[in-house]
């Protein structure tokens, strides 16, 4: 999550021209553990430089999306990756299986993070594409690009293809 935050700031920042503040916080476990990457965006001046409610909230895992869903805002954007996240809010879901697709097309969990941002960029606009692809060419560690950046392509496709969405009962 940390990685992806960064290169989602990136995007916004340096390629997209709008100011970004990132933020992140993580457990004691080099990977693995739990872990926050947040970030406001602004065409302005940023006063402070973490969230009060979110507009937009990914949950990779269950324990994510217990913990921060309460911070969503009432119209905010939740995804999901749905091979991990079974237990849902009251609340529209954008619903995806990043990890399997990780495996499946690419040969590794590790992208899952990358597959999200693409399709966070698609959903929400927050970054355009090339930005994002800017941005993952820069920060995807040596010998890693060409997966990484697959795996925005794949993010993009994903929602391309059709939202897999559950609106609340």
């Amino acid at each position: 999550m940390i990685f992806a935050g960064t290169v989602l700031a990136e995007a916004i920042g340096v390629e997209d021209g709008k100011n970004v503040c990132q933020t992140q916080s993580y457990g004691p476990e080099a990977r693995g553990g739990a872990s926050r990457s947040d970030l406001v965006v602004s065409s302005g001046e940023i006063y402070y430089p973490k969230p009060l409610k979110l507009d937009i909230l990914l949950a990779l895992t269950q324990q994510a999306c217990d913990t921060y869903f309460p911070a969503l805002k009432e119209e905010g954007v939740l995804i999901v990756d749905s091979g991990l996240v079974d237990q849902l809010p009251d609340h529209k879901v954008h619903g995806f299986p990043f990890s399997q697709i990780a495996k499946d097309k690419i040969g590794t969990p590790m992208v899952a993070n990358i597959i999200a941002l693409g399709a966070i960029a698609a959903l929400t606009k927050v970054a355009s594409k090339k930005g994002l692809l800017e941005a993952v060419k820069r920060r995807a560690p040596k010998g890693t690009e060409e997966r990484n950046l697959k795996a925005v392509e794949i993010g993009f496709a994903l929602v391309q293809r059709g939202r897999r969405t559950r609106k609340p009962k």
